[in-house]
């Protein structure tokens, strides 16, 4: 889009407010002063500062006559609308929001600190909310229309934004923004009450120690930030390689390579796929391999790596207990296009899968690791997992806040000699499991 439409699009078939009819006025006369040539030359912020410096000089020799706060209001307007996202512009600046859900031009909600609330704000129009999506999708090269009515995409600043519109929305175009928070470190965890000291010290010791870690839960429980923090513990001189749909985790070592996965072009050619990179990543000589989330075929490629001596890798799935996440590991498993009887899936997943870390997200928004399970089968036998931590939550108050306390359970004997090979010691809270303590262990369906 040039950059004269952009500012001169006009909000067509919103009601006659007058906040809106200055907006549209105001913004046809910045058009009519700048010179095109000389703003499409400067950098953003410049071109920024350099509209709200000659909109300002038309309001004063112009009108109309405003208080200071109003004058200034209808400037960042005037100014989003035209380069910006218009009334999206001062969500997308606050930094306590976490997610922004557009259900149409008259329906705006937020996400702040877990909780969603309706703000009182609205498009002036559905031209302008589609406007204002095609701006969006533009700046990753992609456009969204009848015949592509869907869009999943990472914008460059980081956000992850969907997108999908009519005939699919019934209410109109819906857009959802996606914004991730700074890399969290495991402490930093704790002092927001997702785990305690002991259960750090035992994630901390599984990572070093070289163990393969899914983590599990359902959207927006925090695996990202969980798998993010954990990451922080493989050693500096480790060659990692994360695959992901949507870049977002923000690895701190040095020998880090970064690979997203690409989605068709506008002739449905060119996709390249989350399977397709795990399987490159297995050329590339890694230490190891975190995958942002298995969805699909991938799982089987990632399952073959963590047993074939890529030992110590991360990833993600959508389950909504450890049990589950294992069942779904298989069903994703025989997702592929390899022949593979379902009954050896669990083969695979019993040889891989180490530990399952299951998150939640609570009524009061709070996220928390509500249990770190070991995967004690083997073979084609059915998932046996033990417990050796969990949340144990109270009656919620009148405050409706989530209070309870974290459980500390004995674990395998063989899983605490593999840490002591390892150099590993076992945190004070944990004890090794007696025989009979070992017959205490949960059997998923299947």
């Amino acid at each position: 889009m040039s950059l004269r439409s952009r500012i001169a699009a006009p909000d067509e078939g919103g009601p006659a407010r007058e906040d809106g009819h200055l907006v549209a006025v105001y913004r046809a006369k910045l058009l009519e002063e700048i010179d095109l040539a000389e703003m499409s030359s400067l950098a953003a912020a410049e071109r920024r500062i350099r509209l709200e410096r000659v909109l300002g000089h038309i309001i004063s020799r112009e009108g109309p006559v405003l208080s200071s706060a109003e004058r200034s209001q209808l400037i960042r307007r005037v100014v989003d609308e035209a380069l910006g996202l218009g009334v999206l512009e001062p969500l997308l600046a606050d930094a306590s929001i976490t997610e922004i859900m557009v259900n149409g031009p008259d329906s705006i909600f937020v996400e702040r600190a877990g909780r969603v609330e309706q703000l009182p704000l609205r498009f002036a129009s559905t031209e302008q909310l589609m406007q204002t999506i095609e701006r969006i999708v533009s700046t990753v090269n992609r456009r969204v229309d009848e015949s592509n009515p869907m869009v999943d995409a990472r914008l460059p600043t980081g956000e992850r934004v969907n997108v999908i519109i009519p005939p699919l929305a019934l209410t109109g175009p819906t857009l959802t923004i996606r914004r991730f928070p700074r890399a969290y470190t495991l402490p930093e965890l704790i002092g927001l009450g997702s785990l305690d000291e002991q259960m750090l010290l035992l994630l901390a010791a599984f990572v070093r120690a070289r163990f393969n870690i899914i983590v599990s839960g359902g959207t927006g429980t925090g695996k990202t930030t969980l798998l993010n923090a954990l990451s922080g513990l493989i050693p500096s001189y480790e060659r990692i390689i994360t695959v992901e749909d949507s870049a977002e985790l923000q690895l701190q070592q040095e020998h880090v390579i970064r690979l997203e996965s690409r989605p068709p072009n506008v002739e449905g050619k060119g996709q390249i796929t989350i399977r397709d990179l795990v399987r490159n990543s297995l050329r590339m000589r890694p230490d190891r391999i975190i995958v942002g989330e298995v969805r699909g075929g991938e799982t089987l490629d990632m399952l073959q790596a963590m047993s074939t001596g890529h030992d110590g890798s991360l990833a993600t799935v959508h389950a909504n207990s450890a049990e589950d996440a294992l069942m779904r590991l298989q069903t994703l498993g025989s997702m592929s296009e390899v022949l593979i009887p379902f009954e050896a899936l669990k083969d695979q997943i019993n040889s891989a899968v180490d530990v399952v870390v299951q998150l939640t997200r609570h009524a009061d928004g709070s996220r928390k690791i509500t249990e770190i399970a070991l995967v004690v089968s083997h073979g084609r036998e059915q998932f046996r997992i033990v417990p050796v931590a969990r949340f144990v939550p109270r009656p919620v108050g009148a405050d409706r806040v989530v209070h309870g306390r974290f459980e500390h359970l004995p674990l395998p004997r063989q899983v605490a000699e593999k840490l002591y090979v390892a150099n590993e010691p076992l945190p004070a809270a944990f004890r090794v499991a007696d025989a009979i303590d070992v017959l205490d262990t949960r059997q998923a369906i299947g």
